[in-house]
């Protein structure tokens, strides 16, 4: 068969003619059809499960602040040093590790 190369920027492909098919030929097969599960369902819900992610993740995101803000204002309101001040009182504050173990 024929060789053909295909450049494109910094990538070279070489590509060998086997026959020639009509485009409409049933048995042609390139190889890069893929009927995997994953690949069926990412082809049909990809984007809501992007978009379940992010909302998912922001969520997350949002809960770790508050829970870790909440954190330093109770040990404000028991006394305790403040973090810019130098205090490390926090860390013995279980609310502030679950804001920022989430």
């Amino acid at each position: 068969g024929s060789l053909i190369t295909l450049s494109c920027l910094s990538h070279r492909v070489v590509c060998q003619v086997i026959s020639s098919a009509g485009p409409a030929d049933p048995a042609q097969d390139n190889g890069t059809s893929d009927s995997s599960w994953i690949t069926r369902l990412e082809n049909n819900y990809g984007f809501y499960i992007g978009l379940g992610l992010a909302v998912f993740s922001s969520f997350l995101i949002g809960s770790s602040v508050i829970l870790k803000k909440k954190g330093l204002l109770r040990l404000v309101e028991k006394g305790g040093t403040r973090a810019g001040d130098g205090g490390h009182g926090y860390l013995k504050d279980w609310l502030w590790w679950a804001g920022l173990l989430t």
